[in-house]
């Protein structure tokens, strides 16, 4: 189980930041508010609910459909395959499924870009478990129902903690990917700066 941003791709790329950046302009225009206000709601709400969206449609009635398809309408231009990757991620045995908090085309676009659109049995996005984002225990058991996954035998890549505990408290194996790695190194079977370095250590000796 792999998450998507900052995860499948690397955490320096400019995606992320371009999304938060159509977030806060998009609450400013639809609330009305400065760009200031705008990005501490979207930063309160982010950390309330898992993600910005759900807050906007309990307390403003924003369409979630609208407001996923505008923020992650981005210019993807520092992302693209990476071989090695690739490789290690098709070598894994087992089903191999993306889960993200993010929008379902953009979800497909982003795995198509970084050449894995024929490695993934399934994503599973924001919209497929009903706007219930990571780290609610309600998302992830829609995403064991619409997968069929047993999660102890299964193991989640990502790069925020706070996703991983929920994974780990559910049964999952957990491997924490990315900068912060370093920091919270006790915490999570595996931890390393990047997925590729990750699997390369997950391989049996030969």
């Amino acid at each position: 189980m792999f998450d998507l941003d900052n995860t499948l791709y690397p955490a320096d790329s400019t995606i992320y930041d371009d999304i938060g950046h159509r977030m806060t302009a998009y609450i400013a225009r639809a609330l009305d508010i400065d760009a200031m206000d705008a990005l501490d709601l979207r930063e309160r709400y982010y950390h309330a609910y898992g993600a910005t969206v759900v807050g906007l449609m309990t307390h403003h009635g924003v369409s979630g459909a609208d407001f996923m398809a505008d923020v992650h309408d981005v210019t993807v231009h520092d992302v693209g395959p990476n071989e090695a990757l690739n490789t290690l991620i098709r070598a894994l045995p087992g089903r191999r499924i993306v889960f993200t908090n993010g929008a379902r085309d953009y979800a497909h676009r982003i795995v198509a870009l970084i050449g894995l659109a024929d490695a993934f049995e399934r994503i599973v996005s924001l919209e497929d478990v009903g706007f219930s984002p990571k780290p609610n225990d309600a998302a992830f058991a829609k995403m064991f129902d619409l997968c069929e996954i047993d999660p102890h035998r299964a193991v989640m890549f990502e790069d925020h903690p706070k996703n991983l505990a929920t994974a780990a408290r559910l049964g999952m194996g957990t491997v924490l990917v990315g900068p912060q790695a370093q920091d919270q190194g006790a915490d999570f079977g595996l931890c390393a700066p990047n997925l590729e370095t990750a699997l390369k250590a997950m391989r049996p000796p030969h």
